[in-house]
């Protein structure tokens, strides 16, 4: 019986660094305000490369993961009730290569295929209500506060009799508030939320190991978020990251394992670039700054974005 642990214990080390990729977000700007009827399409790529902590809950060595993840992004920005609001949709693709060595022996898994897809709405609450494109020149920002929801549908890569996936077979939602506030040149985000998991009723089942099906649940995950960004001039900013999250237990047909408690935090940078009047790139930076369990990952990203208003033109 060596071998099915082995598989079984790489297996883990994957998943605890690709199942909690959403906690780590580092999304400045989220909240700023857009005329009304605009949209965006963006094109972006992901590179995530690291090594995997897992406080002895495994025998395991030397675990790493690395990903690459182009993803195709919409955007358009709506009047909600006479208030800001915007709704976007991401598709996500992924290549992921992961290596462990467990009982001696070096164990290597490779997937590629679709991601979750990911929907968010987002309506302001104090500080802009919606505006067409004349008025919205003339506004300048003080304070802005929203929330959104974020949804993480089941829509990626999934084998329930295999452990390693990029897909989650389950859905994920993400209530946030959100706070901007400008002085000059100056704007410091704030955003809270929480992670919340629906059942994935089919965790590694119907193979040789475990002939019946396997339930796995999630406790919550608790997320803070903190940007502080300088404007150049206008569309050209950098931005300081940090994150903090806490929470995520995992459990298996209702037994808890309490080793699987995420707390950790990332810290990065991020910087926008205007190259004509509708395009931009945008690109980032950032790796963990302490991490109690999963992935200890190195994160580098640049986005190519195509905006307008109204009509394309």
């Amino acid at each position: 019986m060596k071998q099915p642990r082995i598989v079984v214990a790489v297996a883990l080390v994957a998943l605890a660094g690709a199942s909690h990729l959403h906690a780590q977000d580092l999304t400045p700007r989220a909240y700023l305000i857009t005329p009304l009827r605009s949209n965006a399409v963006t094109l972006s790529d992901v590179f995530t490369d690291g090594k995997l902590e897992f406080e002895g809950a495994v025998p395991i060595t030397d675990a790493t993961a690395r990903l690459h993840m182009p993803l195709v992004g919409l955007y358009h920005s709506l009047s909600f009730f006479g208030r800001s609001a915007n709704v976007t949709a991401t598709l996500p693709y992924g290549v992921g290569h992961f290596k462990g060595t467990a009982f001696g022996s070096e164990t290597t898994v490779y997937r590629s295929g679709l991601f979750d897809s990911v929907f968010r709405f987002s309506v302001n609450l104090k500080g802009a209500p919606a505006m067409p494109l004349g008025e919205f020149r003339k506004w300048q920002q003080k304070t802005l506060i929203g929330v959104s929801l974020k949804v993480v549908a089941p829509t990626g890569q999934y084998d329930p009799t295999k452990l390693i996936n990029l897909g989650s077979n389950r859905w994920s939602f993400k209530p946030e508030l959100g706070l901007s506030r400008r002085w000059g040149h100056w704007v410091l985000d704030a955003y809270a939320g929480v992670w919340f998991f629906t059942r994935n009723p089919e965790f590694f089942s119907r193979n040789q190991y475990f002939p019946g099906t396997q339930a796995q649940t999630q406790d919550p995950i608790g997320a803070f978020e903190t940007h502080l960004s300088y404007d150049f001039r206008p569309r050209l900013w950098v931005s300081l990251d940090g994150n903090f999250w806490y929470g995520g237990k995992t459990s298996l047909n209702g037994v808890e394992n309490p080793v699987t408690l995420q707390k950790s935090s990332r810290i990065g940078l991020t910087a926008s670039f205007p190259l004509t009047r509708h395009q931009s790139v945008k690109v980032g930076y950032a790796a963990g700054a302490y991490i109690r369990f999963g992935g200890d990952y190195k994160i580098a990203s640049v986005a190519w974005q195509y905006s307008w208003v109204g009509k394309p033109n």
